[in-house]
């Protein structure tokens, strides 16, 4: 399993990023430790969550995926093994959103306090502010990557022109860059990315880190009726794929998975990985088996007639 460069920082990961979403939602903290644990065993360090996460949850305010990594690395004292990556710039409070410096500098020390670190590998915006110059943001992430609190900046949910418009502006201050970009892609929601924001990664080098990977895990196959809908909590998100295009990329999944005597789920990631734009693709996993699934598509090598057939059905 080769490693890779998150564009031009110089920070190196494994091809598959472990999504911390449901830590303090779908995963409690002894499960939460135990995937992490199984995570960075089987070879994998990239880590990606979110100030924000999982303020949805009853009950929590936000930065408890984030308490629950800080309390992980502490117990596991292995900070320097794994990669950080958290957003800043979703709504916590009415108070505390956006990307204005003064918010960046208040909410960077609140991530790290909430991680238990004294640096941040990967800070990312987590959406595009337009009411905040983007010189502000990138002069704030500037000083941020001076002090040796943030190694590298990345872009989330950003159109490709407001991405564009972000590296000229660092060029010409001299400010560090989105060295990554995440995005919403997977083999279901292709046409956003692949117009516009895939060439433009491709040409300036910029390493991507898709989130929804597996469409809130309708490409696992678990949800093929509206019955399956009621199999977990986030089941009724995927009510908008059943439909006649969500049903081929199915066929197609199952096809090519039994060919290689293995599971939809493995080979909607490895079409990622074989992706020349995709760094590292981000799943989460809320059991061991499902943690496996996700293990076992980075050692699945598609052929050209499987990707072919995968293109063309969700095309």
């Amino acid at each position: 399993m080769a490693n890779r460069t998150l564009g031009n920082s110089g920070i190196e990961v494994a091809p598959l990023a472990f999504g911390g979403n449901v830590f303090g939602w779908t995963a409690d903290e002894a499960r939460s430790f135990e995937l992490l644990d199984g995570f960075t065993a089987a070879g994998f360090n990239l880590i990606d969550t979110a100030d924000v996460y999982t303020i949805w949850v009853p009950g929590n305010k936000g930065g408890d995926s984030e308490t629950i990594i800080g309390k992980w690395l502490k117990s596991r004292g292995n900070r320097d093994k794994v990669v950080i990556a958290t957003k800043v710039g979703m709504e916590m409070a009415p108070d505390k959103k956006g990307l204005k410096k003064d918010y960046i500098f208040r909410a960077v020390e609140d991530s790290l306090a909430r991680l238990q670190t004294d640096y941040i590998d990967l800070y990312q915006s987590h959406r595009d502010d337009p009411e905040t110059p983007q010189e502000e943001t990138l002069s704030a992430f500037a000083e941020l990557v001076k002090q040796g609190k943030v190694r590298a900046i990345g872009a989330s949910n950003f159109s490709a022109a407001r991405l564009m418009e972000a590296l000229e502006i660092s060029e010409k201050n001299g400010f560090p860059r989105y060295e990554t970009l995440q995005p919403e892609y997977n083999l279901y929601a292709r046409a956003e990315f692949e117009a516009e924001l895939e060439p433009l990664v491709l040409k300036h080098n910029i390493g991507v880190i898709n989130y929804f990977a597996l469409a809130s895990g309708f490409l696992t196959g678990k949800y093929r009726s509206e019955e399956d809908l009621s199999k977990s909590p986030r089941g009724q998100g995927n009510k908008k794929y059943l439909n006649e295009r969500g049903f081929a990329i199915l066929k197609a999944l199952d096809d090519v998975s039994a060919k290689h005597a293995s599971t939809p789920a493995r080979v909607a990631i490895a079409w990622l990985i074989a992706r020349p734009s995709v760094t590292a693709p981000i799943a989460s996993a809320t059991n061991l088996d499902q943690l496996n699934d996700l293990v076992e598509s980075t050692k699945l090598t598609l052929d050209t007639a499987d990707i072919a057939r995968l293109d063309a059905a969700s095309g």
